[in-house]
């Protein structure tokens, strides 16, 4: 049919000559002089395009017979529309709002024909055309939050799951149940069933995307530990991370049987930062092994799922109380523009902090723990706050508000070292114990010189640093391959407020260009922030009064205050001899006083494409 013209007859337009080309379908009015389209007027579509990409497309559905509206003319018709009664199928498409460029707005094209056998062709034809995109996908896997953002998970999920059906997307819903719900459904699922999905999504906040990131990764992920400076207790470790843990005498435990290990502190109380905490219930799930080399029912040995890989993708509809994963990402919190991302299979690499702590506290014994983040992972002020929001869940969102407050007039700082890796792109300085202070505050002036390049969908900075998928384990670069051969550690040690790392830019609300504005989604980077304590209390009030109110200013930069420093590196390892330090990991706590933390690049894609500016 391609090439050949067949009329039609288009809600609001009238009659038209429609002709089908390789990448798309385009239409001419027949009787332009009727007058313009009466879609844009009932709120359809924001502007009529006489072609229509495949690419925009995300379903095509054959209708019952029923009326198809006429088109508008001032000349026959003052009020009301001429209706004919045909055969009818929508073309389901989306366009961009006109006040927000990363938003998608679904809209639809209504044709009609007398002939239902012509109609159905069409349709055929078209469900051809878009399901050759290969990037779509088929089968996901969805966990709903259902008291996340004061319930708004169930509710968008309500809202979108019409979108996925009218797309032919089968989805299995899993609504969770408990702390920890999706974590241990992902992390015992075994490899022959994670293959019957194209992906996961996350029906909630940044906390249940960290859940299933974790429960993703935590046996699947082929990298080895951080890099570590020399001095370091764990100086050259370089032992694989495959979710087991190393108890010191080369005897291995499974992560499926130290799951409560990882997490000594959280709530098991639903909301939108869920801990992962294990029960040993049952998922829900039918779980044929617990072994990623699955046979099949042939005796065939099924292969592997590892990460980074090209085929399997994460997805975020935000209903949580910030959704920085979601804005950074699409540059939108609309459930809507997400669940349209997903169905067209939008996909962008996005690089996952690796956080391994060593140690709990200082007393306790070596222990190494793997945990991701997608966000941020933040220690002393960032900790303190969503440990003593849990004391305030019936405040809802609010409670971050408070909690922040509450943190901020206690005025806790505290000791620690922290190391981080010069940048190789920056000149190299000569290390000693006297010039330390001299070298990070030439490292400053030289980021603040730096001219800032803001991620936005296809960054060339992302696409410049960003590798593909290995599914092979000999494919996949050993951390010091990441980083040149004779790697400079910078230390710095003192009292510090804060230590937080920033994996991207942490978008919200109140801070519309992001915690790091400059942050991308796949460098390879992680952008250390040391806020250090001050010694004169009503200097160290304005000053970070007047750093946090720098947020929400769009293009202002709240990092160039005296008393915070900020290094972009590939790794950094912190050590405190604090009893109860806790790390905030895209909300969720974690308790460690010595981790060693990099950015994996590109560990994991995700169903999106970047923010619009």
């Amino acid at each position: 049919m391609q090439g050949d013209g067949e009329v039609l007859f288009l809600g609001g337009v009238g009659e038209v000559a429609v002709t089908l080309g390789h990448d798309g379908l385009s239409f001419l009015p027949l009787h332009p002089e009727l007058g313009s389209s009466c879609l844009s007027s009932i709120g359809l579509l924001p502007k009529l395009e006489n072609k229509i990409k495949f690419s925009d497309v995300y379903a095509v559905e054959l209708l019952d017979e029923g009326p198809v509206c006429g088109p508008w003319n001032t000349r026959i018709v003052v009020q009301g529309k001429k209706n004919s009664e045909m055969h009818r199928f929508a073309v389901h498409v989306i366009t961009r709002s006109r006040k927000h460029p990363s938003q998608l707005v679904p809209c639809e094209y209504l044709f009609g024909h007398k002939d239902p056998e012509t109609c159905k062709s069409l349709v055929e034809h078209l469900s051809a055309c878009i399901n050759n995109e290969q990037d779509r996908p088929k089968n996901l896997m969805v966990f709903v939050h259902p008291l996340c953002g004061k319930g708004r998970g169930c509710k968008n999920w309500e809202m979108v799951a019409p979108l996925f059906d009218r797309a032919n997307v089968n989805t299995k819903v899993i609504i969770t149940k408990r702390a920890g719900h999706a974590y241990d459904t992902l992390a015992s699922i075994s490899d022959k069933e994670l293959k019957k999905f194209d992906g996961v999504v996350a029906v909630g906040g940044d906390g249940l995307f960290n859940e299933i990131l974790n429960g993703l990764l935590n046996s699947r992920n082929k990298t080895s530990y951080p890099p570590t400076p020399e001095g370091f207790g764990y100086f050259g470790s370089t032992e694989k991370c495959q979710g087991y843990k190393n108890d010191g005498l080369n005897n291995s435990t499974p992560t499926s049987e130290a799951v409560n290990v990882m997490l000594p502190v959280g709530s098991n109380k639903s909301d939108d930062h869920e801990p992962l905490l294990s029960t040993g219930q049952s998922v829900g799930l039918d779980i044929s092994s617990l072994n990623p080399n699955t046979e099949s029912s042939t005796g065939d040995q099924v292969p592997s799922v590892s990460f980074p890989n090209d085929w399997f993708r994460l997805g975020i509809i935000p209903s949580g109380s910030t959704d920085a994963i979601v804005l950074s990402t699409t540059g939108e919190r609309d459930a809507v523009t997400s669940a349209l991302l997903i169905i067209f299979g939008r996909r962008i690499a996005l690089d996952i902090a690796q956080v391994v702590r060593w140690k709990s506290s200082p007393s306790a014994e070596v222990l190494p723990t793997v945990r991701y983040a997608a966000s941020f992972a933040g220690y002393g002020f960032y900790g303190e706050v969503i440990r003593e929001s849990e004391n305030y869940r019936w405040m809802g969102p609010a409670r971050y508000d408070f909690s922040g407050t509450m943190v901020f007039l206690k005025h806790r700082s505290y000791d620690a070292k922290v190391a981080f890796l010069e940048n190789e792109n920056s000149h190299s300085l000569a290390a000693s114990a006297e010039n330390v202070a001299d070298e990070v505050q030439s490292l400053q002036s030289r980021r603040k010189r730096s001219r800032k390049t803001i991620c936005q969908a296809n960054c060339s900075v992302c696409k410049e640093t960003s590798t593909p998928g290995q599914d092979s384990e000999d494919e996949i670069p050993n951390s010091s391959q990441m980083i040149h051969d004779n790697p400079k550690w910078i230390w710095s040690e003192g009292r510090f407020l804060s230590v937080g790392a920033a994996v991207i830019s942490c978008r919200n609300e109140r801070a519309p260009d992001g915690l790091v504005a400059e942050a991308h989604l796949s460098d390879g980077f992680l952008h250390l922030l040391l806020i250090r304590d001050c010694p004169l209390p009503l200097y160290l009030c304005r000053s970070i009064c007047r750093h946090l109110t720098q947020f929400t200013k769009k293009g202002s930069d709240p990092l160039t205050f005296k008393f915070v420093e900020h290094h972009k590196t590939r790794a950094f390892t912190f050590i405190s001899s604090h009893d109860e330090s806790i790390w905030n990991l895209d909300g969720e706590l974690f308790q460690a006083c010595e981790v060693s933390v990099q950015a994996c690049r590109g560990l994991v894609n995700l169903f999106a494409s970047g923010p619009e500016v």
